[in-house]
């Protein structure tokens, strides 16, 4: 990501504080939308896990001049969601809903220049997410 690329990535974070619990339920409703099938992997409170995915896009934002020191985490996220059966072409379902839901929530302060940045960004947290997915063996198959 270049220099500007982050700047604005964390000046419209700064946005999200105040809509933070409606972006993540446009994000998910969004993403139910668009995947339906993917609903089932969602068993618990989707209050709750849209919490856990503000507090992780925040440390994401903190992180944007260390990024190699988010990788790890990252990456073990990605062998998680594996398990639960999230593919490849999940993440750009995801990052397609949440890009939107982004706009929908932060209106103005969502221009071509932020959509940009946030999707390198997004890009670069998908990349290490599936680099840790594809470290899970896959399942033997038994006859």
């Amino acid at each position: 990501m270049t220099r500007r690329e982050k700047q604005v990535v964390r000046e419209s974070f700064r946005s999200v504080g105040d809509v933070a619990e409606a972006l993540a339920l446009l994000f998910y409703g969004r993403l139910f939308e668009r995947e339906p099938g993917l609903r089932s992997m969602f068993r618990g409170d989707i209050a709750a896990q849209g919490r856990k995915l503000m507090e992780m896009l925040a440390a994401v934002v903190e992180n944007l001049d260390r990024a190699e020191s988010m990788t790890p985490v990252l990456q073990a996220m990605g062998q998680r969601h594996a398990g639960y059966g999230v593919t490849d072409r999940h993440y750009d379902v995801v990052e397609e809903a949440l890009l939107w839901a982004l706009g929908q929530a932060l209106e103005a302060n969502f221009d071509a220049e932020a959509r940009g940045a946030w999707r390198a960004v997004l890009g670069q947290v998908s990349a290490a997410m599936k680099e840790g997915a594809a470290m899970v063996p896959p399942p033997v198959l038994r006859t």
